[in-house]
């Protein structure tokens, strides 16, 4: 029963198995007829979507043209709607430069007019910026509108009525750029507005004044400094310096630089010449030699002063105030190229006013008095040099800085002239004066002594040895070995000193010592002439800047020695003879009445001899330094008086029954022989006495009283 019911029911299965087969098939085939009906089906669609690609291909190129055409209209009117724009901008800056230009016109406070033109200014930039992109993009804009056109025209992409109204709006375009365009840039409110700027520019420049010069002089002289300092100040308030700087960069940018240029270096050179117009520089017109030679030397050694403190002040006040000022305003134009040149031509007028004037006191005539004021000049310039040099330095100022040194040059070889000159001078006795009469100092030697003095002080000496060095060095060569500056001053100094021993002696020998009287008594004007000139020299010459200079040795060998000596033959020649007449040797042999004849013969020649000599001093003999007179003075009474004395009281019994003059009353006699004089021999004054005090003559004329046997020696 078991195996029946496992054959039953797999012959169940088996057909279950076939029913599903058969159902399978069937369907099968149901979908083989719906997949060939859908195949049939697709073959329409695809039929139909050919058919509608080739009916929708022609529209699809047709709206690919139209974008193109799109987009190349478009890239031509962007630009020029943007032109157009412009336009528009332009039209209202313009409108507001109007109203700006009115609001300045009626304002009063200068701070608000100065705001208010800032503004200006910036209004000006953004025409000239508006104005610019007109001209730069209004022939490309025109061009593509005119290439569109065209192209509308040709392929005829567009309706006519299009194409006419794009024709129209290029015709219009083109008319507008055409006209108005060279009208805005060089005939319209740009250019109105630059003209503007100008006058407001040449205005501004016009109200920036410098300092009170004479003030700045006064301030300088008390500062007393001897190196240069830079004081220039500041010109214009900041307000002022900024729109100056941006007009002139504005005038730059208009093509206008030439005429910012011309007005600032017009302008302000007027303001620095009126600045220094203050301190009355009238000197200034008379700088040809010939005319400096005609001026009266009071008013020639004036003009050199002003002139020194006016160059420097020019200098270092105002050309340092213009140049700050120069740099400022131009120095943002053409990268800092333009400044330096303006400033330059302002300075070089200004300076060749000054440098004119001291070329010619540097040709004109070599006087003796013109040394000093050519080296205060030289000195000046000395000092003046490294700030000069900072001032005008680049390659703007090197003609400035050429003509500087070649005044120094100038003023090198004038001074050297002149000292040596004057040497020639002394040398050649070019006074053309016989020796004075009275023996007194002539004046060649008062001004060669006080001349040189004046040249040895410090004031002066450091300026000379520098002039003589640079000439030692100019002819020798720049490689030499120059002497110190102390050496070279010294020997130049020597030299003219030993001019002056020569004329000194020249003048000693053209005197007539032969003359005397019937006593053998003269007034040897010659030793007297020697003894007071060699004392003057050493006794204004010693305690004094050249004394130091010379050396106390050479001024005692050369002149207090020789004027010892000078005055030891002046009382032999001139007392001497007067004391031997009351020599007592020639008495000794005489009879007592022979005796008192003879005695009283002497007493008479002496007094007669004394009246002699004393009348001669008082008429032809002069010494002047009342410390020399006193001194000979002393010696002579040393010397008369106890000679006299003696033979009074050696033979009053010979003299009784006449009345002679006393010791006291015949030194009295004396004293008025060397001090009657006084009204015109005056001690000297401060000025001609620098050595000062008195001093001795070393024993030489201590005392001239000889014994006997010594006095009958002379």
């Amino acid at each position: 029963m078991g195996s029946n019911y496992k054959a039953a029911s797999r012959l169940s299965d088996l057909e279950l198995t076939c029913s599903d087969l058969k159902t399978l098939l069937k369907a099968t085939a149901n979908m083989e007829e719906s997949l060939r009906k859908m195949d049939n089906k697709f073959e329409v669609i695809d039929e139909t979507l050919l058919t509608s690609s080739r009916r929708v291909a022609p529209l699809q190129s047709l709206a690919m043209a139209t974008k193109a055409l799109e987009t190349r209209i478009n890239r031509a009117v962007t630009p020029a709607l943007a032109l157009l724009d412009n336009f528009k901008l332009s039209e209202s800056i313009q409108h507001k430069l109007l109203e700006l230009s009115e609001k300045m016109s009626t304002e009063k406070s200068m701070s608000k007019r100065l705001k208010k033109l800032v503004k200006y200014v910036d209004c000006v930039d953004q025409l000239k910026v508006s104005i610019d992109c007109i001209c730069q993009e209004g022939e490309p804009v025109i061009q593509r509108l005119q290439e569109v056109v065209e192209f509308l025209s040709r392929t005829k992409a567009t309706d006519q009525y299009r194409t006419h109204r794009l024709r129209e709006t290029l015709v219009t375009l083109k008319a507008l750029y055409e006209t108005e365009v060279d009208a805005m840039r060089f005939e319209g409110l740009l250019d109105e507005a630059l003209l503007n700027l100008q006058d407001e520019y040449e205005s501004i420049l016009e109200q920036i004044r410098h300092r009170n010069v004479v003030e700045l002089q006064a301030a300088d002289k008390d500062d007393g400094g001897d190196e240069m300092v830079i004081m220039g100040s500041d010109l214009g308030t900041e307000l002022e310096v900024e729109l100056l700087r941006r007009i002139s960069q504005t005038l730059a940018a208009d093509d206008c630089l030439d005429i910012c240029i011309d007005i600032y270096v017009k302008v302000r050179y007027k303001r620095v010449a009126k600045a220094l117009m203050r301190l009355n520089p009238e000197y200034l017109k008379s700088h040809t030699p010939e005319e400096i030679d005609e001026m009266p030397w009071e008013s020639l050694e004036t003009a050199i002063t002003l002139w020194i403190q006016h160059f420097e002040l020019a200098v270092k006040a105002v050309l340092v105030s213009e140049k700050k000022l120069c740099e400022q305003v131009l120095g943002g134009i053409m990268e800092g190229l333009i400044w330096p040149e303006c400033f330059a031509k302002i300075a070089d007028k200004i300076m060749a006013v000054f440098f004119r004037f001291g070329e010619g006191i540097a040709r004109s005539s070599k006087e003796p008095q013109k040394l000093f004021k050519l080296l205060d000049m030289f000195d000046s310039l000395e000092k003046l040099k490294p700030g000069f040099s900072e001032v005008f330095d680049g390659e703007s100022g090197a003609d400035i800085c050429i003509r500087f040194r070649e005044l120094e040059k100038l003023l090198i070889h004038a001074s050297s002239k002149v000292f040596w000159e004057f040497g020639l001078q002394i040398e050649g006795s070019s006074d053309g004066l016989p020796p004075p009469p009275d023996g007194s100092v002539p004046k060649i030697v008062r001004y060669a002594v006080n001349y040189l003095k004046y040249l040895a002080t410090e004031n002066y000496s450091v300026a000379m040895a520098k002039v003589l060095r640079t000439e030692q060095i100019w002819k020798a060569g720049i490689l030499s070995k120059p002497e110190t500056d102390e050496n070279l001053l010294r020997d130049a100094i020597c030299n003219i000193m030993e001019a002056l021993q020569r004329n000194v002696e020249a003048k000693r020998s053209g005197y007539n010592n032969n003359s005397r009287d019937k006593l053998g008594i003269s007034i040897p004007l010659r030793h007297v002439f020697a003894m007071n000139t060699y004392w003057y020299i050493y006794m204004r010459t010693r305690n004094t800047e050249l004394g130091k200079l010379l050396g106390d040795q050479y001024l005692k060998k050369n002149y207090k020695v020789v004027a010892e000596e000078s005055a030891y033959m002046y009382q032999k020649q001139a007392w001497v003879p007067l004391v031997r007449i009351l020599e007592q040797d020639d008495l000794e042999k005489q009879s007592k009445e022979a005796k008192v004849g003879l005695v009283r013969l002497k007493i008479e020649a002496f007094m007669k001899g004394l009246d002699d000599i004393s009348k001669r001093h008082k008429g032809f003999c002069v010494i002047p330094e009342v410390d020399l007179r006193q001194q000979i003075r002393s010696a002579t009474v040393k010397l008369v008086i106890p000679a006299y004395t003696e033979f009074l009281n050696s033979f009053s019994a010979a003299l009784q029954g006449k009345s002679y003059l006393s010791p006291e009353s015949v030194q009295e006699v004396l004293g008025q022989v060397f001090d009657d004089g006084d009204g015109k021999l005056k001690r000297r004054g401060s000025r001609d006495r620098t050595g000062g005090g008195s001093s001795g003559m070393d024993g030489r004329i201590k005392d001239f009283r000889r014994s006997r046997s010594n006095t009958s020696d002379l």
